[in-house]
C-alpha cells in the first residue's frame, strides 16, 4: 500500500486555498450577527530566526475553531499581518547597516511562508504590516486624536540611559541592570517625552474586566498593574517653608505612629528644603540613585539607603517635629513621590528607621485593647496586619477599619487632609529615541510658543502619513535623542499654523503603538478614508476570540484597551471593550522539560518537522500534547504516533468504499449497529470538544473511532465521510485529498459539519452501582433510561445484599438514574 504522500498533498491544497481564496471573508448580510465570528490570534514580531514551535500551537488552535465555525454555518473573519516596528530591527541595523525596512520585508515574507506551509485558513487578503506607511497613516491619525482629547502630552521623565552607547534604552534593552548590547551599567536621565494619559481611563480599565471571558489570572495581574487603592491624602506642613508636603495613605490610621518621612530623590522639593549643611550628602545621594534602576531601588532585599534633608515637617494629627529623609526605595512614579514613614507597621520602613536608628512608635495592637495596658515601648518586630488603635489620641482602642473611617472624616473636617484613591498605573511613556518606529506627526513652533501659548503643532490630517526619511545611519546621537534629530533637511520644516520655521518631533512611538488597534485595521485594511469603516465595525467587532501568549497579558492588553476606549468615546467603534474572550495557549518546552533557547540547543525548528513529517502531523500533534493552556513538553516520539494516526486514514481511503450501510429493515443491521452507535458518540465529543478548545480529547475521540475503521476490508461510506469531514478541521491537508477521493468537487471547508442523533449516542445497557450507606455493595446492568422506580425496585431485591440490609430499617433511597441506587438503612 502506497505510503500517504504528504508532501505533494500539503503543496496541492495550499495551492488551490490560495487561488481559490477559500477563506475570504465578506460582510454578506445574510449572517445574522449571531453567525458571525471574529477569531484573531496575536500577530507575530517578524524576525530573523522565523516560525519557532510555539507560534504555530496558538495559530493552530485557533484555525481548527475557524475551521469548525464555518462548516457550522458561520461567517468567520480570520486574518493575519505582523507587528514590524521594533528595535530589533534597528539594532541589526546599526550592526550590519542594512536598513531595517529591508530586513523586515525579508522576515516578513520568510514568516508568511511558514505559515502558510502549516495550512492555516487565513484571509490573506487582510494581512497588515505596522511599518508600512498605509498602516501607520491611521495610527499618526490616531495619536492625533490623543492629543486633541489632552491624552498625549510632553514632560520631562527618567529614562534608561547607556554611557557607553550614549543612548537612551527601552525597559525592553535593559537585562538585570544592564545594556542588552554592551553589558555596561545603565543608569537614569531625565530628557523630554512624550506621554499618554492612561491614568485617566483607570476606573473604567479596572471595571470593565468584570465583564470580559478572559483567564482569572490575567485580569488579576491587570488589577495589581492598575492597583487600585483607597485612603487619604494627608497634608504636613514644612518647618521654615511656606510649601506643603502631600502624602497618599491607605492606612491614616497609623498616622500617630509617624516618625519620619521619605522623598523620592527625585521629589521637587528635595532642592527647595534642604539645608546648607546637608547639601554636599545630599548631591552626593542624588548622584547614586540616579545610577540605579526602579528595580534595583525597590527591591525588598537590597539594604536601605538614604540621606537626612536638614529640614522637618509637622505632623498634623499631633504637632511632632518629624525629620524629612531622601531615600532611593521611594519612587516619584507612585502616589506623590513621598510617604510618611510607619517604621513599626511597614516592612520597608522598619528596615529603614533600624539601618538609621529612627524612632518606632506603635499604633496598632494586634489584640484588642486592655484599659490600662501600656503600649509605649518599641515593638519587637513589624506588624501590618489589621488590629486596634493605641498610642492614638481620641482614636485609640478603634478597630482598624473604623479608625480610618474616623480619621479621614477628621481631616476633612480641619482641612489638612481627604479621602482618595490611588492607583499604580502611571501614565505611559510613549516616545522612544530611536529610528524604527512611527514619526510622531507633530512639530515645535517657538512662534506659536510666544503667542498661542503652545509651542506644539500637530500637522493637519492631510499631511499624514509622516513619512519615515531615508537615512544611511542608525547611530545613536550621544545626546539621549533619536537618530531623526541629526537629518537637518527632516527636522527643519514649516509649521502649519504660522508658516514659520518649526522643527519636527524626532521622538518616534513605541512598538506597542501599531499593536494597540490592529485588530480593527483587519476589518477595512485597504481604506483611504478612514481607518475602518464604521459599518465593517459594527458587522465584526469586537473580537469573539483572541489567543495568545501569556507575556502580553498586562502591556498589550492593557494598551489596546485604552485606545479602544477612546475610539468608543469618539463614537468610532461600537464596544466599550476589544476582546470579549481571551486564551492563553501554554509554553511548549524542549524534550529536556526546559523552555526552548539556542544556549540550551533544545530549540525544535518546524521547518524541520513539516520536511519529516508533515504539515497535518506537526498541527496535530501539537494539539494532541496535551489542554491548549498548559505548558508542555516536546516528544518526538508522541509526533511519531500522530503520524501513524495519519497514516492510518490515508491507509483507510485506499480501500474500496461502499455507498450507504447493508440494506436492512427498520433498525440499523447488527454488524454495524456498534460502529454507527460509535460514529455518532465520536461526532458528538469531538463537536463539543472542538466548540470548547479542548482539542487533545477531540483527536484521541478520532483515533480510536479511526482504529475501528481500520478493521474493515470496505468501508460504508456513512461511516466514513463524517470521519474524514473532522479530520479536515484539524489535519486539512489530508482531510481536502479524503473528501476529494471520495468524490466531491468542492473544498471539504464549505462542507456542513456532521450531525449526530443523540439517542445513538447513549449507552444500551449501563452498570448500575448500588450503595449502602453510601458503600459499594452490589450492582446490576439496566438499559439505558430504565425509570427510577424499577431501578429502586432491582436494586431491592438484588440477594447479595442481604447480609447488609437484614434487621435494618429502610430510611429512604438515593436514586442517581443510569448511575447508582443508594439504600439508606438503620437498626
Amino acid at each position: 500500500m502506497a505510503k500517504y504522500p504528504f508532501i505533494t498533498i500539503e503543496e496541492k491544497w495550499q495551492k488551490y486555498w490560495e487561488e481559490h481564496k477559500t477563506f475570504k471573508a465578506i460582510e454578506d448580510p445574510a449572517f445574522p450577527k449571531e453567525k458571525r465570528r471574529y477569531v484573531l490570534d496575536m500577530f507575530p514580531y517578524p524576525s530573523s530566526q522565523g516560525l519557532h514551535v510555539g507560534h504555530p500551537e496558538g495559530y493552530t488552535a485557533t484555525d481548527i475553531y475557524c475551521r469548525y465555525l464555518r462548516m457550522k454555518g458561520y461567517n468567520v473573519l480570520h486574518p493575519m499581518g505582523f507587528d514590524a516596528f521594533g528595535l530589533p530591527a534597528e539594532n541589526y541595523a546599526i550592526k550590519t547597516g542594512t536598513h531595517p525596512a529591508v530586513t523586515t520585508a525579508a522576515n516578513i515574507n520568510k514568516f508568511r511562508s511558514q505559515i502558510k506551509t502549516l495550512g492555516f485558513s487565513y484571509d490573506w487578503d487582510r494581512e497588515v504590516d505596522t511599518s508600512s506607511p498605509e498602516y501607520y497613516t491611521w495610527t499618526q491619525w490616531i495619536f492625533l486624536k490623543l492629543f486633541e482629547k489632552g491624552l498625549a502630552y510632553e514632560a520631562e521623565s527618567p529614562i534608561n540611559w547607556c554611557p557607553s552607547c550614549m543612548t537612551g534604552l527601552a525597559n525592553e534593552e535593559v537585562k538585570d541592570g544592564l545594556c542588552e548590547r554592551c553589558g555596561t551599567k545603565v543608569s537614569r536621565k531625565r530628557i523630554r517625552q512624550w506621554i499618554l494619559r492612561i491614568t485617566a481611563y483607570a476606573e473604567r480599565l479596572l471595571a470593565d474586566l468584570d465583564g470580559l471571558d478572559w483567564p482569572e489570572p490575567v485580569k488579576l495581574m491587570q488589577r495589581n498593574w492598575i492597583g487600585r487603592s483607597e485612603g487619604a491624602n494627608v497634608f504636613f506642613a514644612l518647618e521654615r517653608h511656606p510649601d506643603k508636603l502631600e502624602i497618599y495613605t491607605t492606612r491614616p490610621d497609623t498616622l500617630f505612629g509617624v516618625t519620619y518621612m521619605v522623598l523620592a530623590p527625585e521629589h521637587p522639593l528635595v532642592d527647595k528644603i534642604t539645608t546648607p549643611e546637608q547639601k554636599a550628602a545630599v548631591t552626593a545621594y542624588l548622584d547614586a540613585a540616579a545610577k540605579k534602576s526602579d528595580l534595583e531601588r525597590t527591591d525588598l532585599a537590597k539594604v536601605k539607603t538614604g540621606v537626612f534633608s536638614g529640614a522637618y515637617a509637622v505632623n498634623p494629627v499631633n504637632g511632632e517635629r518629624i525629620p524629612i529623609w531622601i531615600a532611593d526605595y521611594v519612587l516619584i512614579s507612585y502616589g506623590t513621590g513621598a510617604i510618611m514613614a510607619v517604621p513599626a507597621h511597614d516592612e520597608r520602613d522598619w528596615e529603614f528607621a533600624k539601618a538609621f536608628k529612627l524612632p518606632i512608635r506603635l499604633v496598632v495592637s494586634s489584640e484588642k485593647v486592655e484599659a490600662g495596658k501600656d503600649y509605649s515601648g518599641e515593638p519587637a518586630e513589624c506588624t501590618v496586619a489589621d488590629g486596634w488603635s493605641v498610642n492614638s489620641g481620641q482614636f485609640s482602642g478603634l478597630p482598624t477599619a473604623e479608625a480610618i473611617k474616623r480619621i479621614t472624616a477628621w481631616l476633612e473636617e480641619k482641612g489638612i487632609g481627604k479621602k482618595a484613591v490611588n492607583y499604580k498605573l502611571r501614565d505611559w511613556i510613549f516616545s522612544r529615541q530611536r529610528y524604527w518606529g512611527e514619526p510622531i506627526p507633530v512639530v515645535h513652533c517657538e512662534h506659536c510658543g510666544k503667542v498661542h501659548g503652545s509651542p506644539i503643532i500637530p500637522l493637519p490630517e492631510t499631511e499624514l502619513p509622516l513619512i519615515l526619511p531615508e537615512v544611511e545611519s542608525y547611530k545613536p546621537t550621544g545626546t539621549g535623542e533619536s537618530p531623526l534629530a541629526l537629518i537637518d533637511h527632516w527636522v527643519n520644516t514649516t509649521c502649519p499654523r504660522c508658516g514659520g520655521p518649526a522643527k519636527r518631533e524626532t521622538n518616534t512611538m513605541p512598538q506597542w503603538a501599531g499593536s494597540c488597534w490592529y485588530y480593527l485595521r483587519y476589518l477595512d485594511p485597504h481604506n483611504k478614508k478612514t481607518f475602518a469603516d464604521r459599518a465593517a465595525v459594527d458587522y465584526w467587532a469586537p473580537v469573539d476570540l483572541y489567543v495568545g501568549g501569556t507575556e502580553h497579558a498586562v502591556l498589550h492588553l492593557l494598551y489596546a484597551r485604552f485606545w479602544h476606549k477612546v475610539l468608543y468615546d469618539l463614537g468610532l467603534v461600537n464596544t466599550p471593550e476589544p476582546f470579549q474572550r481571551l486564551v492563553n495557549q501554554g509554553m511548549i518546552l524542549g524534550e529536556d522539560n526546559q523552555k526552548m533557547s539556542k544556549s540550551r540547543g533544545n530549540v525544535i525548528n518546524p521547518d524541520d518537522i513539516i520536511r519529516e513529517y508533515g504539515a497535518d502531523a506537526m498541527r496535530v500533534y501539537e494539539m494532541f500534547m496535551g489542554p491548549l493552556e498548559v505548558t508542555k513538553p516536546w516528544i518526538t516520539a508522541g509526533l511519531v504516533g500522530v503520524s501513524r494516526f495519519l497514516e492510518r486514514l490515508w491507509a483507510i481511503s485506499e480501500k474500496p468504499v461502499t455507498e450507504g450501510l447493508p440494506a436492512g429493515s427498520g433498525e440499523i443491521p447488527p454488524p454495524w449497529a456498534g460502529l454507527v452507535r460509535l460514529l455518532h458518540k465520536t461526532i458528538k465529543k469531538v463537536s463539543a470538544d472542538t466548540e470548547t478548545l479542548n482539542f487533545n480529547t477531540a483527536i484521541s475521540a478520532m483515533m480510536v473511532y479511526s482504529n475501528e475503521l481500520a478493521k474493515l476490508k470496505e468501508v460504508p461510506r456513512d461511516l466514513w465521510e463524517p470521519l474524514v469531514l473532522m479530520v479536515g478541521a484539524y489535519a486539512p491537508h489530508l482531510g481536502e485529498e479524503l473528501w476529494e477521493k471520495l468524490g466531491h468537487p468542492e473544498s471539504a471547508s464549505k462542507a456542513p459539519w456532521p450531525n449526530y442523533d443523540d439517542a445513538l449516542t447513549r449507552e444500551e445497557e449501563l452498570t448500575i452501582v448500588v450503595q449502602i450507606n453510601g458503600k459499594i455493595r452490589d450492582k446490576f446492568v439496566a438499559a439505558a433510561g430504565t425509570p427510577r422506580e424499577e431501578l429502586e425496585r432491582t436494586a431491592r431485591a438484588l440477594p447479595g445484599l442481604r447480609k447488609w440490609t437484614e434487621g435494618q430499617t429502610l430510611v429512604k433511597v438515593i436514586t442517581v438514574p443510569d448511575k447508582l441506587v443508594n439504600l439508606v438503612v438503620k437498626p
